[in-house]
C-alpha cells in the first residue's frame, strides 16, 4: 500500500520551509499543484513497467519543482515533499543537504531528467524493514486436501 502526499501536507511543508528559510508564501496556481500531486498516482496506475518507490518519489519531486505552483520555495518544497513521501512509505533517503542541493537544482533547471533523478534516488534509498507502514506478509490458512472426484460416465443418447 502506498501512502500518498496530499495537498494539506504539501501546503504545511511549504509554509514551514518559507518560515525557516524565507521567501514569499502562497500558491501561485492551484491547478499546477494538483497536477504535481497527481503525477505519481498516475504513474502508479498506468506506468509500464510498474514503478518502484524511487520512480514515484521522483515523479512527485519533478512535478512540484518544475510546475512552479508556489510563489516561492518550489525546489525546497519539492525535496521536502519527496523525502516525506519516501519516509511515509518505509524508506530513508541517505543523502545530506550538500549532496541533495545540486541534484534538485539540476532537476528543476531541466539538466537532470525525471528518470535520472529516480536512478539517483534509488542509489540513495534504504528500506526500513521495521516500519509499520509496510504491509505484513500474507498468511494463508491451510486447507485439507480435497478428495479426487470421479467423473461420471455419461450415457449416449443414441
Amino acid at each position: 500500500m502506498i501512502v500518498w502526499i496530499e495537498k494539506p501536507l504539501v501546503l504545511m511543508l511549504h509554509d514551514r520551509q518559507i518560515a525557516e528559510h524565507g521567501g514569499a508564501a502562497g500558491v501561485r496556481d492551484d491547478n499546477l499543484l494538483q497536477s504535481a500531486l497527481a503525477r505519481p498516482q498516475q504513474l502508479y496506475a498506468y506506468g509500464d513497467p510498474p514503478p518502484d518507490l524511487a520512480d514515484l518519489a521522483a515523479s512527485l519531486c519533478y512535478g512540484i519543482a518544475r510546475n512552479h505552483a508556489f510563489v516561492d520555495g518550489n525546489k525546497r518544497s519539492a525535496i521536502v515533499s519527496c523525502e516525506t513521501f519516501i519516509e511515509l512509505n518505509g524508506a530513508h533517503l541517505q543523502a545530506g543537504d550538500t549532496e541533495i542541493f545540486p541534484v534538485i537544482l539540476a532537476l528543476a533547471e531541466g539538466q537532470l531528467s525525471e528518470a535520472e533523478f529516480a536512478a539517483w534516488l534509488r542509489a540513495h534509498l534504504t528500506l526500513d524493514t521495521t516500519s509499520g507502514v509496510q504491509e505484513p506478509p500474507a498468511r494463508y490458512r491451510k486447507t485439507a486436501a480435497r478428495p479426487k472426484t470421479r467423473r461420471r460416465k455419461t450415457q449416449s443418447l443414441r
